[in-house]
């Protein structure tokens, strides 16, 4: 299976840290952020790899080169001006086929969240086009994003179903995007419509997980992972 990391974002709520360095790129525990999540995708078996990028997205393939260094290959879907998710993807979908004919799930990762996840487990059930892994929902997002009633991810909750916070981590089938174009677009609408069709499915994922969004969260994720060593 390959896998994607987005990495294009402009990280304005980093700034200043990423006036001069790309979000994926910044230090957490003694490596790029992005390197967590490499090592980590290779570990689980993972080796052959996609990297959007746009904003200073040259210095992230000066640091990170071909792969090889980590035990991998990696590509880079380079975008001149950031495409937000979905247009980053589907820019990529090229790069996440074999020769763009087989249709294969891959796993989607969002570079500025970190956890201790291994990234194995999960599967796309037929007719599915996504499974979305989800967590508790953080104090900057109390409300959650999407409901999951038994292995089903909903855009409503059931009385029964619980409201959780999408991690970025996903499943996702190419023809998610079939139909769309290019441009700048969220995912999220995609997985929504998906939802109503009854072709997300998903599980409440059980690990520490960080939305490493703002500086005060990363230094606090580093104080967490120092005190572990």
């Amino acid at each position: 299976m390959k896998a994607m990391i987005l990495a294009a974002g402009r990280g304005t709520r980093m700034a200043p840290l990423t006036d001069h360095c790309p979000k994926p790129l910044l230090p957490l525990a003694g490596k790029p952020l992005i390197v967590h999540h490499i090592e980590k995708l290779v570990a689980a078996g993972m080796t052959d790899l996609v990297i959007n990028h746009a904003y200073l997205g040259r210095m992230i393939e000066q640091q990170l080169g071909d792969g090889a260094a980590f035990a991998a290959r990696i590509q880079y879907s380079a975008e001149a001006d950031a495409l937000e998710t979905g247009g980053g993807i589907f820019n990529a979908l090229p790069l996440l086929t074999d020769n763009g004919r087989r249709q294969e799930p891959f796993l989607l990762v969002n570079g500025d969240v970190w956890t201790d996840w291994d990234y194995t487990g999960g599967a796309l059930n037929d007719g599915d086009l996504a499974h979305l892994w989800l967590v508790d929902n953080p104090s900057h997002n109390p409300a959650g994003d999407f409901a999951l009633h038994g292995n089903r991810v909903l855009n409503e909750a059931p009385a029964d179903a619980q409201r959780l916070t999408f991690s970025g981590l996903s499943l996702l089938h190419p023809d998610l995007f079939r139909g769309c174009q290019g441009g700048a677009y969220p995912l999220a609408p995609l997985l929504r419509q998906a939802m109503d069709r009854g072709q997300v499915s998903g599980e409440h994922l059980q690990a520490q997980w960080v939305d490493v969004g703002t500086p005060q969260r990363l230094a606090q994720l580093q104080q967490q992972l120092t005190e572990c060593e």
